[in-house]
């Protein structure tokens, strides 16, 4: 049986999905939580590209997140069934990251006129992405890809957590497909179990 370990920061952030697959997938493995403290240089520099998410799998580094999300899901059933199935995973995914990584970028700017500047973004790409989705959820019988669960799922559910904290809101409280997608999977007996027992992360 392989071995896994996960090295990341003690935060949901890129980490949760992965986590989410590991466990959904069932999946043993151990976790080094790094506290931003821990982030010295030559911790930094220890990793393959200066970055986490690192996956061990049998000592082998892994690199990343979505590129370990996907040998993950590929491995375990949850990337589609086949090429076109792959492709809209991957899209909704892609079509997600952009909101993610707006909302970071305003969550995390670094004075008044550039938190302004994606503020404004904001209240556009939000809603628009958030109605897409809803519609995408509609669309394939409560899942957004092939009406089955898909690493999709798990990805898009596991970042709205961050996305919440963020942003102080439920963003997915309008958007009552995204909504129930969100506790459909959190209900998953080995997601559930997960999230009961997870360690205390910063957010």
């Amino acid at each position: 049986m392989s071995s896994y370990k996960l090295i990341y920061f003690n935060v949901t952030g890129l980490g949760e999905p992965i986590r989410f697959l590991l466990h959904q997938s069932g999946i043993a493995y151990e976790e080094k939580l790094l506290t931003f403290d821990d982030w010295k240089p030559e911790v930094k520099a220890a990793m393959p590209l200066g970055q986490v998410p690192v996956l061990e799998i049998d000592g082998k580094p892994y690199v990343q997140s979505k590129a370990i999300g996907r040998l993950i899901a590929k491995r375990n059933n949850l990337y589609g069934a086949n090429d076109v199935e792959a492709y809209e995973i991957d899209a909704t995914i892609d079509f997600f990251e952009d909101l993610r990584l707006a909302v970071s970028s305003y969550h995390w700017a670094e004075n008044d006129v550039i938190k302004k500047h994606w503020k404004t973004q904001l209240d556009t790409k939000l809603p628009f992405t958030l109605q897409k989705l809803d519609a995408q959820i509609k669309k394939n019988g409560g899942f957004l890809v092939a009406g089955k669960l898909t690493w999709a799922d798990l990805l898009v559910v596991a970042q709205l957590e961050l996305i919440d904290n963020n942003l102080g809101t439920e963003v997915e409280k309008d958007y009552p497909e995204l909504k129930k997608l969100k506790e459909k999977v959190r209900s998953l007996p080995k997601i559930k179990a997960y999230l009961n027992n997870r360690a205390k992360l910063l957010y």
